[in-house]
């Protein structure tokens, strides 16, 4: 079976998690809640959780949460969709490991947004298969995106690595059982990556470390 590399989307392939920060702000600031960056970096991208829950502590109940939850959902949609924004280095990593290994996408962004950045980027002609949130039941940091990789399309761990920017990619990667190459970006700077098999400059190295792990020529 040919070697397998599992991308994570956001922070990987695409800079869109300032777009999600500047999204769940400003519905939140317009329900008096402050978001702040380092809050949404410790709490969302290195935990997984719910920018949208910190209403709770002016008393929104569910409905109003949810209308929340749709409002910055839509507000994101806009912003992904204002400008490019593949992350450079990108279209040419994945140029080099065309035909050499298997490409696939598991991402905990819904369809719709997936689409919208997709939807000019020029970079889905290199991926074999994409997951998205509705095809699996818990998000980052638990293991279901990857495992549901695994079983869907008959991958065997030892073949496979997986490419994250952010803690709850690597711990839902780990999780799996799943080698992860992490490749820090943005707000994700600076973060705790132990248990990373290496941690990456840019993208323009992950050719290289995917040879060295399947045994590839370079």
């Amino acid at each position: 079976m040919p070697f397998t590399v599992l991308f994570d989307n956001d922070g990987v392939l695409v800079d869109t998690e300032e777009r999600h920060f500047e999204a769940s702000r400003e519905i939140l600031a317009s329900r008096g809640v402050v978001l702040t960056r380092e809050y949404f970096i410790a709490h969302c991208l290195h935990r997984g959780e719910s920018m949208i829950e910190l209403a709770r502590s002016r008393g929104r109940g569910d409905a109003e949460l949810e209308r929340l939850r749709e409002a910055r959902n839509a507000r994101y949609a806009e912003l992904v969709a204002a400008a490019p924004c593949v992350i450079p280095g990108v279209p040419e990593a994945l140029e080099q490991l065309r035909g050499r290994v298997r490409m696939g996408i598991v991402t905990s962004s819904l369809r719709k947004h997936f689409d919208a950045i997709h939807a000019a980027s020029g970079l889905l002609r290199y991926f074999e298969f994409v997951l998205t949130r509705e095809d699996y039941a818990r998000v980052k940091p638990h293991p279901d995106a990857y495992l549901a990789a695994l079983q869907r399309f008959r991958l065997r761990p030892e073949e496979c690595v997986v490419v994250e920017d952010a803690g709850r990619g690597l711990a839902a990667a780990r999780a799996a059982g799943l080698r992860c190459l992490v490749i820090p970006h943005g707000l994700t700077r600076g973060g705790d990556f132990a248990g990373a098999c290496k941690v990456l400059a840019g993208i323009r190295e992950l050719p290289a470390e995917v040879a060295a792990l399947s045994g590839l020529s370079p």
